[in-house]
Formats: structure tokens, sequence, C-alpha cells
């Protein structure tokens, strides 16, 4: 016999429908109790800047007179005491800075500041080498500087202008490093003339560097007439004929009577201006590079200086060595 199962009732449905329906109760964890803020105070209402304050405060920042760079000392760093402030001269009319002073390190920097030298006459006489610039600064009146286009401006075919840049370059993993080169001319166009090479990774340490070279290599010429074709006495030509050698460069200069001017290549006569020579001839063999040329003018100069002179030649010429 088969046993047959009981058939729920509709009531018992509904009571086993609700029973699933209910969820399973969650246990929520109990709430941890927040600590109170504290009471933050009142900010300060800031009271508006008026336009004037406001530039104003650009003026002070932008602007920075010479006094105040003068008397500015970092008390980190240098002692008021040990580094004092360096007056300055400045001229009155334009308000540049004419001559600066400092602490001479040798003993003819030291005669100069004292007083005891005067002029370059007497530092040339005594045989002293000049060993710091500002002794030039001091002595040389009415200076000039020149500077002498040994460069070359980047140009098609290689025809581009000339320039006073030298420029250069050197080829790394990191990139070109280019490094720029200058030469300098100085003189007061009555017997003094100096010439000075600088080289640096940007154009105004370079300019600088060239004058101070300049400045140290500063060297005394004779002047005088010693052409056959003139012979007037003044001093606008140079006492006798004089070589000049630098490198593969020669030239040689060549006393010139009154009026005939600077037969000379073009860099060279300011040279010669700035050294007080207004007439000369001149013979140069081997002068493709600028550079090398300019040097044996220069110690053409200097050559003038280092040749001795019979004392009837001296008397005949009647030449001069440095100013008048």
């Amino acid at each position: 016999m088969k046993t047959e199962e009981k058939k729920p009732k509709p009531e018992e449905k509904k009571q086993i429908k609700a029973k699933e329906k209910k969820p399973t109760p969650v246990t929520q964890e109990p709430k941890l109790k927040q600590e109170p803020k504290l009471k933050q105070e009142p900010k300060l209402k800031q009271e508006p800047k008026t336009q004037e304050l406001k530039q104003k405060s650009k003026l002070v920042d932008a602007v920075v007179t010479a006094d105040t760079v003068d008397a500015v000392v970092t008390v980190d760093t240098v002692d008021a005491e040990k580094a004092p402030v360096i007056p300055k001269e400045v001229s009155e009319e334009t308000g540049v800075v004419i001559r600066e002073s400092w602490k001479p390190k040798t003993s003819l920097g030291r005669d100069v500041q004292s007083g005891k030298i005067k002029t370059l006459r007497e530092v040339f006489d005594s045989g002293r080498g000049i060993m710091e610039y500002q002794i030039v600064d001091y002595l040389l009146k009415d200076p000039e500087t020149v500077f002498a286009a040994v460069g070359q401006s980047r140009g098609k075919f290689g025809g581009g202008k000339r320039s006073i840049w030298k420029q250069t370059q050197k080829k790394t993993r990191e990139g070109n490093k280019p490094k720029f080169a200058i030469l300098a001319i100085i003189g007061n166009k009555d017997g003094y003339v100096g010439m000075g090479y600088g080289k640096s990774k940007e154009t105004m340490p370079a300019r600088e560097k060239a004058i101070r070279q300049a400045k140290l290599n500063l060297c005394r010429v004779r002047r005088g007439c010693g052409s056959w074709e003139c012979n007037c006495g003044e001093y606008h030509s140079i006492p006798f004929k004089v070589p000049g050698k630098c490198g593969a460069a020669d030239i040689t200069l060549i006393p010139a009577p009154k009026g005939t001017g600077l037969c000379i290549e073009k860099e060279c006569q300011n040279i010669l201006r700035l050294a007080g020579i207004k007439d000369i001839y001149s013979k140069s063999r081997n002068k493709k590079t600028k550079y090398n040329l300019l040097n044996a003018c220069f110690n053409a100069l200097a050559n003038l200086s280092k040749m001795k002179v019979a004392p009837a030649q001296k008397a005949r010429t009647k030449y001069i060595e440095g100013d008048k």
C-alpha cells in the first residue's frame, strides 16, 4: 500500500513563507564617543592696502641704490669690524664709478695707493712689473678700450660677418658647451697701450677678463720721427724700423713722414692709434690668422723699448718714451 503524503494547508504555507522572508539579525558595533570640537578664535580682519602703499613696496623691492649695497654686510659670513665699507669715487655728472679703492697685495700697489708713485713713468723706470690692474686704474689718464674683430658670425659658405666674439663649442653627451673669447686693446693715445685676451662660458665675464689682462700687459711705446723724408723732430711716428712676430705671422713697422697716415691692416690701426702713433708704413707676411697678426703688431711696439740705441742715433731721432 502506498503512503499518501499530507499536503500542507494554505494557512501553514503562509507561515512558512513569512519565516523565509524574515532577515537574519546583524549585530552592530557600539559607536565610539566623539570628543567635543574646540572652538576656533575668530580671525582678525586685515585692513586693505591702499594703492600708494603697494606702489611704495614695489619700488623698495626693485630699486637698490649704490649706498645701500655698500653698507649692507651679512652678519653670518663677515664681521663688521673685519670688512669695512669700501669707499668709491663717483662722477657728479654721470653717476658712474670712476675709481674703486682696493687693498693692494704688492709693494708697487702699496706705493701707488700711498702716493709715493704718481705716474706710470715712475712705474716703468723702477723696473717692477704690474701685477694688479688697479694700478693702471689709478695712474692711466683718459683710457680708451677697443675690442678687435677676431671672430666671425655664422654665414653660408664661410662668409659670415666679422665679430668681436670668437665662439667655440665642445661636443659632449649632455650637448654642446659653447665658450666665448674676446681681444681687448686699451690705451691713452699718449705712449701707453696694452692688449689682453679673455675667454669664458659667458660674454660679460670674458670681456672683463680681457680688459683686466690688457691693463696688466700695458707697455710703454717709443715715439719719434725716424723717416729720412720728414725729420721734423715731432712724435708722430716711430724712431726706427722694428720687427714683430707671433706664430707664423710676421710684421715690420717702418717710420713714415708726417701726413702719411696708418698704412697697415685695419685692426692693427687701433693698436697704433691708442699708442699715439699717427703715421707709419708696414710690411706683413702670413696674416691670415687675425689674432696672431695683432699679437705680432703689439710685440713690435714692445720691441721698440727693448732695442739699444746709440747716443748719436738718439740725438738725431729725438724720440720719447711714454707720455710727453
